[in-house]
């Protein structure tokens, strides 16, 4: 695989990351309620870890062969998406400092959760991943959607602590603002989640 392939893959990566969604309401919802966000981005990135090793496993292509598999794996995802969306909009706690431990794990459970459990990053990897292997190189195709998977999982992981910590830094000192797009990261995840679903049960 050149490295040509490899800074081809992390630009297309950069591009998907960047687009608002699931990732992005988490990483706002868990910096705006005062969760650590270096504990939600590392959810986040445990999550696709995972993902990529599945994907590398052959797991991910078994999902994806199996319709019924992939349907439960779709609710299911939606499902946790609209329960933390429902959560966040309920209760949208202004900036605070939330310092023990089990607030902590809990962050990085929901963030596991997240990015573990969403259908449309694992289709991602199944289509995207794939594309920017190179069958003919040293190392095997398993071995190079590591390779990929951890550059796709290191730079979201880069990319959603800087948001976070954007976001946590502007409207710390804006409970009211805070509040609002808290609100609207809630509602973004419920969208995301029920649009899933939907398409699902439409097919």
């Amino acid at each position: 695989m050149a490295v040509s392939a490899i800074l081809a893959f992390w630009a297309t990566a950069l591009v998907l990351i960047a687009t608002p969604g699931p990732d992005w309401a988490f990483t706002l919802s868990a910096g705006l309620r005062g969760r650590s966000v270096v504990t939600a981005v590392g959810g986040l990135a445990i999550g696709y870890a995972l993902v990529t090793t599945a994907v590398a496993a052959g797991v991910g292509a078994l999902v994806a062969g199996t319709p019924a598999l992939l349907s439960v794996l779709t609710v299911v995802g939606g499902g946790y998406l609209i329960w933390h969306g429902a959560s966040v909009v309920a209760r949208p706690s202004p900036p605070a400092v939330v310092a023990t431990a089990t607030a902590g794990w809990h962050t990085l459970v929901k963030g596991v959760g997240v990015s573990g459990l969403n259908p449309k990053g694992l289709l991602i990897f199944l289509a995207l991943l794939p594309q920017f292997t190179d069958p003919g190189w040293r190392w095997p195709v398993a071995g190079q959607i590591v390779l990929l998977g951890l550059t796709f999982t290191l730079t979201c992981a880069g990319f959603y602590l800087c948001v976070g910590l954007l976001a946590r830094g502007v409207l710390r000192t804006r409970p009211a603002a805070a509040r609002v797009l808290s609100r609207v990261s809630g509602a973004a995840m419920i969208v995301v989640g029920a649009a899933g679903m939907v398409v699902e049960f439409t097919r």
